[in-house]
């Protein structure tokens, strides 16, 4: 138990708006999207300034108080939820600091408060006639204090990159209560260590963001989306290659789905429809983008689905003829997890691998986990384009949800074992959380789980800053 003293005194610190200990207030921070971890706190700190974040983490790292730093809490790992671990930590959400946005046109670059929404970004860049790339499933509510600290990837990673190679500046606090203040839109500095590199994607265990820039890039004038069935994750590889070539690498968008996934979504999901008249065992979506308007890509682009589709290679597709359309798509795509969960348990693995070893990748892994789990239904989905799947397994039809869930660790290491032979990542853009501790230790190169833990002491020796993610 935190001591009522401190808890006072850090109610006095923040104000009445900056701190809570009402039970129902802070309940909606305590569940993660999944339903998968509860957590609990005593304390809820909700500071809207950088002192006010300063000032409480300095307190606590006096104090020997650990805390853990809360986003958007659109986190899937565990991440984000305080007394996971056994630890008898606070909670601190960035969410009030969502005051400033500023768009630099001139030099393409954004920089927003950690608990601006993904969405508000996108919408200040799209005002001045700029795209922020950054998209997934939850931009309404992920912010950007968590999107940098996980090192999010969503479906533009193709073309611009994930999180770390659009966060050009950081600003955060320290475990020690000091200031970092690395926000800049400088494009090269080479002055030694890069401490916004170890600060993106480390989950809050070195720092809590408070503010980031981020690269911008020029609006999308004229976009092209199709929704494509293949026969094969061979023959969608084999048309990302000639996709990339054929627009002269302007694909956005590469996205795989199995039929299984798209039957769920016709099935749970409301007023959706297949844009084919046929089933297929896989569906790609493919999105073309271009700054300018060019007449000479649409053309080059039809020429060759028609191509493709005469070599057998595209088995049948539908173009977006208005925006409605590709919404339509889109939105398909974007209901595979939520279709999933209406269906029962489905055990999860966000994994990456060479783009090249996908194809292999999903027929060595089906069938190992089909073998071990008779009647399961693998379901992966993902972003083809960069080699990160998310290799669903869904329950057995007649299985018991809770008796299937049991299986969870035993089946995440037959998948993560084959991920390893194949030079992959356990976790490809959720974060290692509580959830993949153990495995991380497991896979992880032992030279760099070693330096890891090193700047984790040097920049937080009282282990103070969210003492339950990452390692054991």
């Amino acid at each position: 138990m935190i001591a009522q003293s401190h808890i006072e005194a850090l109610c006095t610190l923040l104000g009445p708006k900056g701190a809570t200990t009402d039970a129902n207030e802070i309940a909606p921070h305590m569940e993660e999207w999944r339903g998968k971890y509860f957590g609990k706190t005593q304390l809820l700190l909700k500071p809207d300034t950088l002192a006010g974040v300063a000032a409480a983490v300095q307190y606590c790292n006096t104090h020997d108080i650990a805390i853990v730093p809360q986003g958007g809490n659109t986190g899937l790992v565990g991440g984000s939820l305080p007394g996971l671990s056994g630890h008898n930590e606070i909670l601190l959400s960035t969410k009030r600091l969502n005051k400033n946005i500023k768009v630099d046109a001139a030099d393409y670059s954004i920089t927003a408060d950690a608990g601006c929404t993904v969405a508000a970004l996108q919408e200040a860049a799209a005002a001045a006639d700029r795209l922020f790339p950054l998209s997934l499933a939850s931009e309404g509510s992920c912010t950007v204090g968590g999107v940098v600290s996980t090192n999010a990837g969503g479906v533009h990673v193709v073309r611009y990159g994930t999180v770390r190679n659009l966060t050009m500046g950081i600003e955060a606090v320290l475990p020690s209560g000091e200031i970092y203040n690395g926000l800049t839109s400088v494009r090269k500095d080479n002055t030694g260590y890069s401490l916004k590199e170890l600060l993106v994607g480390a989950e809050g265990s070195l720092g809590i963001i408070t503010q980031a820039t981020f690269k911008l890039f020029p609006s999308e004038k004229q976009k092209h989306t199709f929704w494509l069935a293949v026969s094969s994750p061979e023959n969608a590889l084999a048309l990302l290659e000639q996709a990339r070539t054929v627009t002269g690498d302007r694909v956005s968008v590469f996205e795989i789905m199995p039929d299984i996934g798209l039957e769920l979504v016709l099935k749970h999901i409301p007023a959706s429809r297949s844009p084919l008249k046929a089933s297929h065992a896989w569906y790609i979506l493919l999105e073309v983008a271009t700054s300018t308007a060019d007449p000479a890509l649409s053309q080059s682009l039809d020429s060759w689905i028609e191509t493709a589709m005469t070599a057998g290679l595209i088995l049948d597709g539908a173009a977006a003829q208005t925006s409605a359309q590709a919404a339509a798509f889109w939105r398909l795509r974007e209901s595979m997890s939520e279709a999933q969960k209406h269906e029962g348990g489905s055990i999860k693995h966000d994994i990456s691998v060479p783009v090249s070893a996908v194809p292999a990748f999903l027929e060595e892994a089906c069938a190992v986990i089909t073998t071990a789990y008779p009647d399961c239904r693998p379901t992966p989905f993902g972003h083809l384009g960069d080699g990160n799947l998310h290799f669903n397994i869904m329950q057995p039809a007649s299985a018991e949800k809770a008796a299937f869930l049991d299986n969870w660790e035993s089946m995440n290491r037959m998948v993560h074992d084959i991920v390893a032979r194949y030079g992959g990542s356990i976790s490809a853009e959720h974060g290692i959380g509580s959830m993949k501790k153990a495995e991380l230790s497991r896979t992880k190169d032992a030279a760099a789980l070693s330096a890891m833990k090193a700047i984790k002491k040097a920049l937080d020796p009282k282990a103070i800053m969210n003492p339950g993610v990452l390692f054991e």
